[in-house]
């Protein structure tokens, strides 16, 4: 198997809030904003945000309902950044909610960790020196 691409889709209760939060954080505009997707690059892979409504339209009750699961963190974005205070800070005036404050890990990694409007984990990451 050869993969192509890489692609991450979160599903999010409102696709233009998490769109205009998701804006600020990646300091970058999406380059596809339809209804019922948006898709920003980043480093060679693709994150997505599709309203939660529109994945179960799509599978129907071959999944759980998604809305079901509000406000519980159902993925981690894990980002190495050069600045992961500042772009906290960012995170931080876009919306975000403050889980764990930057620190040293064990894995050699300076992290905070942060969740988004829909409760979805971001870290960012430096590795220690």
């Amino acid at each position: 198997m050869s993969i192509h691409h890489f692609e991450i889709i979160l599903y999010v209760a409102d696709q233009a809030r998490s769109r205009d939060f998701y804006r600020a954080v990646l300091a970058r505009d999406p380059s596809l904003d339809v209804p019922g997707m948006t898709e920003f690059e980043i480093g060679g892979a693709t994150l997505g945000l599709m309203p939660s409504r529109g994945i179960k339209q799509l599978l129907g009750s071959a999944i759980e309902d998604p809305e079901l699961a509000h406000n519980i963190p159902r993925c981690e974005l894990y980002l190495v950044v050069d600045d992961p205070g500042g772009c906290a800070a960012t995170a931080l005036e876009a919306g975000a909610r403050m889980l764990s404050p930057l620190a040293a890990r064990d894995w050699g990694h300076n992290v905070v960790y942060l969740a988004d409007p829909d409760e979805h984990v971001i870290a960012f990451s430096k590795a220690l020196k």
